[in-house]
């Protein structure tokens, strides 16, 4: 599945983008997340202990959606499966911290797994394109 280019246009911006996972008994679960675009892979960073990072290893069916900023109207839906791994060196969310923010991350409390989440899309819906 390739994006097309208005899609990889908002995903290299500094839009916020909205990840549904599923609960353990079905229900939905959302939150909002920086991204990064990977070639046409959507990668987020969590920690272990989060809900959502829990709810994809049990199930990895994820949802994103990415709004235009400048018109409420037009948003894509990216629709695909996760895939889980260690952000041993906090390189990703060191990198996604200066695309939104320009400088490094807060330091995470000791313990703390740090994850990257590669959303890998089945499907891809346009809306108000």
């Amino acid at each position: 599945m390739t994006f097309d280019d208005e899609l990889r246009t908002l995903l290299d911006g500094k839009v916020f983008v909205t990840v549904a996972t599923l609960n353990a008994d079905g229900s939905p679960q959302s939150s909002i997340v920086w991204v990064q675009r990977d070639g046409d892979h959507v990668l987020f960073s969590t920690t272990d202990g989060r809900l959502k990072a829990r709810n994809l290893a049990g199930d990895p069916r994820v949802s994103l959606t990415v709004p235009d900023p400048a018109n409420p109207y037009r948003y894509f839906e990216i629709r695909g499966t996760a895939e889980l791994s260690e952000d041993e060196d906090r390189t990703f969310q060191q990198a996604v911290s200066h695309k939104y923010l320009s400088q490094d991350p807060p330091a995470d409390p000791e313990g703390t797994v740090r994850l990257v989440v590669r959303v890998v899309p089945r499907k891809v819906i346009s809306f108000g394109v």
